[in-house]
C-alpha cells in the first residue's frame, strides 16, 4: 500500500527535523579522523555507522550541492523560480478558474503548472543538473563514509548508538 501524501511531513518540519539531528561539522570535516579500513567486514561496519550516524550531514551536503547547480544553471533556477512563484500565487487567489465550461480546483491548476513546467524544465537542462548533483553528492558522501574512522569518535553518549548500529 502507498502511504496517504498528507500524512508527509511538510518542507519546513523536515528542515527542522534535519537541523535538530545535525552532527557538529568540526567533527564531521576532522581530518584527523580520515583513514584506510583495515579489512573489507570493517569497511563495511564503518560505511553503515557513519551513513546513520553523519545522515543529517549527508542531507545538507546535497542540498548544499543542489543550491550550488541552480545556481550556476540560471535558465534552470528562473524556471523554477517561476513555477515556485505561479504556484504561490496559485494558493494566494484559492479559487476555482473555468476554462472551456471545466472549474478547475486550485489544486488541480497546481498540478497543471508543474505538469506545463516538466517539458520546460527538460528543454533548459534540469535533468542534467538533477543528475549531476545526485553523482557527486554520491561521491562526495560515500568519499566521506568509507575513509571517515568513526571510532575515533567515540564517547559515552554516542557508544549506545555505535553499539546499536553494529
Amino acid at each position: 500500500s502507498i502511504p496517504s501524501l498528507q500524512n508527509l511531513p511538510s518542507p519546513l518540519e523536515l528542515i527542522h527535523t534535519v537541523r535538530r539531528s545535525l552532527r557538529p561539522w568540526t567533527v564531521f570535516f576532522n581530518i584527523n579522523n580520515f583513514k584506510t579500513a583495515v579489512s573489507m567486514q570493517r569497511l563495511n561496519n564503518r560505511v553503515m555507522q557513519n551513513l546513520s550516524y553523519f545522515q543529517s550531514n549527508y542531507i545538507f551536503v546535497f542540498i548544499v550541492l543542489m543550491i550550488y547547480c541552480l545556481i550556476t544553471s540560471p535558465l534552470t533556477l528562473f524556471v523554477v523560480a517561476g513555477v515556485a512563484y505561479g504556484c504561490h500565487k496559485i494558493r494566494a487567489m484559492n479559487s476555482n478558474v473555468s476554462v472551456l465550461g471545466h472549474s478547475i480546483s486550485p489544486r488541480k491548476q497546481i498540478v497543471g503548472l508543474n505538469l506545463c513546467a516538466a517539458p520546460l524544465l527538460f528543454l533548459v537542462g534540469a535533468g542534467a543538473v538533477l543528475f549531476w548533483t545526485l553523482g557527486a553528492s554520491c561521491f562526495v558522501i560515500f568519499m566521506h563514509a568509507i575513509f571517515y574512522n568513526i571510532d575515533a569518535i567515540v564517547t559515552e553518549e554516542n557508544e549506545n548508538f555505535l553499539s546499536q548500529v553494529v
